[in-house]
């Protein structure tokens, strides 16, 4: 068998695991990303199992079918039905494993966008490098408001530790109601008003046929000039002309941005250089405790398959693990 692991950015894919426990298996590692679906037909034409991070690699319909040797796809995380066409595999007969995730790290992320923004760190850490001293006024975040667009399992610790800084906190999703939102010390209101009232504002929905543009132009409008609009979910929730014209005529303060449209981000697009906005490569989940259950629980995928006893399989009708198969406790869901 030979097992193609995908944008192993990092290239960590031959250090983290003994791959040599499933005999019989060349493990070959991609650092590269390949979006053109003709390249990446080309790249695993003669691979029989794929290993790939999250979703950094998309499996339509089109592209399993023309790969007729492969036979394993190895995904990790706990959301992959809209990257990969589970369906098309199933009726190639292509099996697909998955792995549990730790998604607290992607709160981290979000506190260490939302501080960074209200800081200034970002400028005055290359000041001093620079050679220079303080330049900025940064803003400090007690009593001030946090608007959270959807209080799930990522909305709620984001909305904890918001008040342990002493921010007033505010939510708004579709089905939020005030008794739901009152256990967590959070006021839910109307969405026109969390655009309008929030300084901070940060995304945490999942990715569905309703929620895709739920922030639309006329949100970002609404929104304070001296706001933040910090996005770790999904790009596809924002209007992106909407936001990137908003931050490139300053009429937001600025924006914390972990997801793009296009990941890699091109060289040339501008939220590399916008003075206003802190982007960060898609690292929200990109942990060492992260890899570890990724290439650990892949590894065991591999093995089991190899056996005849495929384990953490999913399918079109089961697109997500159930609880019986998830092994790492008190993971927060996104």
């Amino acid at each position: 068998m030979r097992l193609a692991v995908l944008d192993d950015y990092q290239g960590v894919a031959l250090d983290l695991v003994d791959w040599s426990r499933a005999p019989g298996v060349t493990v070959v590692p991609f650092r590269d990303h390949v979006d053109c679906p003709e390249q990446l037909v080309a790249r695993l034409a003669d691979f029989d199992a794929v290993m790939r991070i999250r979703e950094r690699t998309v499996f339509n319909g089109g592209v399993l079918e023309r790969l007729p040797r492969l036979k394993l796809i190895l995904a990790t995380g706990m959301r992959n039905s809209r990257s990969i066409d589970l369906a098309a595999a199933d009726a190639l007969g292509i099996t697909v494993c998955t792995t549990d995730a730790q998604h607290q790290s992607t709160v981290e992320i979000v506190w260490a966008l939302i501080l960074c923004l209200s800081r200034q760190v970002l400028s005055e850490a290359h000041s001093l490098r620079a050679g220079s001293w303080q330049h900025r006024l940064g803003v400090g975040l007690a009593g001030r408001t946090i608007g959270i667009l959807g209080l799930g399992n990522m909305g709620q610790p984001v909305a904890r530790i918001a008040r342990e800084f002493g921010m007033r906190v505010i939510a708004w999703s579709p089905n939020l109601t005030q008794e739901r939102a009152g256990p967590f010390g959070v006021e839910c209101v109307a969405k026109r008003r969390l655009f309008q009232e929030s300084d901070v504002i940060t995304i945490h929905m999942p990715m569905t046929s309703s929620t895709v543009g739920i922030v639309a132009a006329e949100d970002i409008a609404a929104m304070r000039p001296d706001a933040f609009l910090v996005n770790t979910s999904r790009p596809c929730l924002v209007d992106q002309d909407a936001l990137l014209d908003a931050l490139t005529h300053s009429r937001i303060a600025g924006a914390g941005l972990d997801v793009f449209e296009t990941e890699p981000l091109p060289p040339g697009h501008p939220y590399r250089t916008l003075p206003n906005v802190l982007a960060t490569p898609h690292i929200g989940f990109v942990t060492a405790q992260n890899y570890r259950i990724f290439y650990e629980e892949s590894l065991e995928n591999l093995m089991a398959y190899c056996a005849g006893k495929p384990i953490r399989r999913i399918d079109a009708a089961n697109p997500f693990l159930p609880d019986s198969q998830v092994t790492l406790q008190n993971s927060v869901r996104d």
